[in-house]
């Protein structure tokens, strides 16, 4: 059964990266860097100043800064105990693909995946009600994860799991802010 998973990732792998076009590949070489999104990341931090107290949305940063952390070490501790080489250093398909990064770390779960999607999904509930046009922030983590098959450094499993595991990230931080951080709540009181 894994051995039938791992082969349909591989094909499913080779087949997406094989849709890139050489005419995109600055696109997506450019899109899968982290630097590019400064401008969303101060987006962030403006619209939570604008839309909450200066003390609400300094908890609300701090709840976000500290997802980042989490997730980070997540990531990073799953892909050293899982060890899977990416499809750039992996001789069974690197021959077949296209790349255009070649990073030499290991691939499971995606940190693009995992981290935007987290950070998606938190400042999504933090600014629902108040920006009915939040949902937009969702092309973000769309496009960097899906950056990663056409530069030919992560197989759909890496990117499916990565994507769940930042969901479910975000919400756990964002039940976490509502129970113990937000203003008013059990641990905020003195």
């Amino acid at each position: 059964m894994l051995e039938e998973l791992l082969q349909w990732d591989r094909n499913a792998f080779i087949y997406l990266n094989g849709l890139g076009v050489e005419k995109y590949d600055n696109f997506w070489t450019t899109v899968t860097e982290i630097s590019v999104w400064t401008p969303l990341f101060l987006l962030i931090i403006y619209l939570l100043y604008s839309t909450f107290s200066v003390r609400e949305a300094t908890s609300r940063l701090i709840t976000l800064l500290l997802l980042v952390v989490f997730i980070t070490f997540l990531t990073q501790w799953v892909k050293l105990g899982v060890s899977r080489l990416r499809p750039n250093n992996d001789a069974m398909v690197n021959t077949t693909i296209r790349i255009l990064k070649s990073p030499s770390d290991f691939s499971f779960f995606s940190g693009h995946a995992s981290s935007s999607f987290a950070i998606t999904v938190l400042t999504y509930l933090f600014l629902r009600k108040h920006r009915k046009w939040m949902v937009l922030f969702f092309i973000w983590p769309v496009l960097f994860s899906l950056s990663r098959i056409f530069v030919g450094v992560h197989y759909p499993t890496d990117i499916i799991v990565g994507a769940l595991v930042g969901v479910a990230s975000g919400l756990l931080f964002y039940a976490l802010y509502t129970r113990f951080i937000k203003p008013g709540s059990v641990l905020s009181h003195p």
